[in-house]
């Protein structure tokens, strides 16, 4: 894998300036999905806003954020499903902002989700724009080749998260876009060598999904090359500044240590904080949160079920086109990531988008919320968004228009239909 990259971050207002296209093509995306939402549920009689904020999971995360936890519904199976499954970050802002503001619960989650969305999309220019934002991606444009230093490849990368067949659940009062806006930002911190910012922000997505573990397995890994490096004598610069200097802690090599030390600390406490919690509510130990997931008939079994579903597609003719299109679904998103490796993305990137492929793929959770679970796995999309940036700029324009408007028809028919539990 290719080193973290050396490069001076820019921070500030002219950050904010360099991810604005992108920012602004993020907001028309969203607006349109919600546009033909609106004029879809409208037909149908029903209320957009409600299938956006008290629909599925938002219910459940306001039911945490009004009444606590401890609430639980018991099904006519025997499952118990407990709100001690959702994590709390989530609910903790949705009653900061009732207490704050007029807002209702449902209200301050869907305007979490939506200044965590614009983050999110921030974050993922930011990490792309890193990674290739000075390199030459190799499209003939007039007198020259095209370098991706104007910011196409990031801007091709948000717009590509943002058009997604499932976007639209990024407007919802959902967790997906704040987990994404705290991964996104501590895989950059990570980049470009704050080591203490990435730890705190790995904690924070830790408070916000199961899947919090993803960013700890990046950070760590990240963390344990820099000290292999270290130990073979190796010692290349750390990853924020040409002069080796960190920008998380400016002291001396030692000093680095201890502060990457410290990160590597921090970012697992959030997820290992909550689960031990939940053991000690339900008696149940270390693992009793492992008992609140059975319950939903949630679990890891290496994508037996999953495989199980999909065989199961095949019983009869019309199915069996569902069950082709989940393989191809399936080997594209496998495909994407062979190609991440391939292009030698940087580590953290690779272990954060492969341990979320994993246990978006190898969970036994409902079958049609696996697209939805995949959502944060943004650095699968880095490939498609450099092939993006070699297109001259009307014809990648013409391309994600096409699917942009693609997605917000679909979004509209699914949270009008089956939804996204």
């Amino acid at each position: 894998m290719t080193d973290l990259d050396t490069r001076t971050a820019t921070a500030g207002p002219s950050a904010l300036r360099r991810a604005a296209p992108a920012l602004l093509g993020y907001a028309a995306v969203r607006a349109l999905g919600l546009l033909a939402l609106a004029l879809w549920s409208a037909a149908r009689e029903k209320s957009a806003y409600t299938l956006l904020t008290a629909r599925w999971d938002a219910l459940w995360y306001t039911r945490v954020a009004e009444l606590g936890y401890g609430y639980e519904v018991r099904l006519p199976n025997g499952d118990v499903h407990s709100n001690l499954a959702f994590f709390p970050l989530l609910p903790w802002l949705e009653r900061l902002g009732a207490a704050l503001t007029p807002l209702s619960y449902a209200d301050a989650g869907f305007a979490v989700s939506l200044l965590a969305s614009l983050a999110a999309a921030w974050g993922i220019f930011a990490v792309a724009d890193h990674v290739y934002g000075r390199r030459e991606i190799g499209a003939e444009r007039g007198l020259g080749r095209v370098v991706a230093g104007d910011g196409r490849a990031g801007v091709c990368a948000v717009l590509l998260w943002a058009v997604l067949p499932v976007g639209i659940v990024q407007s919802m009062a959902y967790s997906e876009s704040l987990f994404t806006a705290l991964a996104a930002w501590s895989l950059y911190a990570v980049l470009t060598g704050r080591w203490l910012t990435a730890g705190t922000l790995a904690l924070l997505a830790g408070l916000t999904r199961p899947v919090g573990i993803a960013v700890v397995a990046a950070v760590w890994a990240a963390g344990i090359a820099a000290f292999a490096r270290d130990r073979s004598g190796a010692c290349a610069p750390e990853p924020s500044d040409p002069s080796g200097r960190d920008r998380s802690d400016p002291g001396p090599h030692g000093t680095r240590r201890t502060t990457r030390a410290l990160g590597m600390l921090l970012a697992p406490l959030g997820t290992a904080g909550y689960v031990l919690w939940v053991g000690h509510r339900t008696g149940k130990g270390p693992l009793g949160y492992l008992d609140v997931q059975a319950g939903w008939r949630n679990g890891f079994d290496g994508g037996y079920a999953f495989a199980r579903f999909v065989a199961d597609k095949f019983t009869s003719f019309p199915s069996a086109l569902a069950g082709v299109g989940l393989i191809v679904g399936v080997g594209l998103v496998v495909w994407l990531y062979v190609v991440c490796v391939r292009q030698r993305q940087p580590l953290p990137l690779l272990v954060y988008g492969g341990v979320v492929t994993a246990l978006a793929l190898c969970a036994s959770s409902y079958f049609g919320s696996k697209p939805r679970l995949l959502l944060p796995a943004f650095p699968l999309l880095l490939p498609l968004a450099l092939s993006l940036a070699r297109l001259r700029t009307p014809r990648s324009a013409a391309v994600l228009a096409a699917v942009a408007t693609a997605s917000a028809v679909y979004g509209a028919f699914w949270l009008n239909g089956s939804g996204p539990p």
